[in-house]
């Protein structure tokens, strides 16, 4: 299941399959209209120079908080803090409305900016976070791949960011290096 903070995360982009291609997805303008589409938000595109700094240093952080829970660490009171004051710069109000006959409340960004979706990913961690799911979140064991993702299974057994893609390629490697190390016997 994607997340607007896994995603945001994930800009990063490392060639799962063991390339040496990877790229900040995130100074990308076709990947800033994408992502603002995807979680319905709004901000200038492309992102301004100081903009695409402040999101990569949040990036960059919030991706290590992400590594040490994923590690079985709790969240510290300096982490709080931090996430608390990403948090503090989106502004916005709360809407009720209607949606194919079903009442909701909906949260009303105020400003357009990439301080205002800095603070949404920050606020949809925290909210990871307080629904006590902290401990799901993964680091792919793919060493190539480097996503973190949320582990949503029953068992919370999930080693890799997708089975198909990252979970089969291992399994292959696995499978060649046993092969190869019985054909050497």
């Amino acid at each position: 299941m994607d997340r607007l903070w896994t995603d945001f995360v994930n800009s990063d982009y490392h060639d799962w399959r063991g390339g040496d291609r990877s790229e900040d997805r995130l100074a990308k303008p076709e990947w800033q209209q994408w992502f603002l589409e995807q979680w319905r938000l709004q901000a200038s595109i492309p992102a301004s120079i100081e903009d695409e700094t402040s999101m990569r240093k949040f990036r960059n952080e919030l991706q290590a908080v992400a590594t040490r829970l994923s590690e079985g660490a709790s969240l510290t009171d300096e982490e709080r803090e931090w996430l608390n004051a990403i948090m503090e710069k989106g502004r916005g109000h709360r809407k009720l409305s209607v949606d194919e006959q079903q009442l909701r409340v909906e949260w009303i960004p105020v400003g357009a900016h990439w301080q205002q979706v800095m603070a949404e990913v920050a606020a949809d961690f925290a909210i990871t976070l307080t629904q006590g799911e902290g401990a799901r979140i993964r680091i792919c064991e793919n060493a190539d791949c480097r996503w973190v993702f949320y582990d949503d299974t029953r068992s919370r057994t999930q080693k890799y960011c997708d089975d198909k893609m990252c979970g089969n390629l291992m399994k292959v490697r696995r499978f060649r290096a046993k092969r190869k190390g019985e054909q050497q016997k």
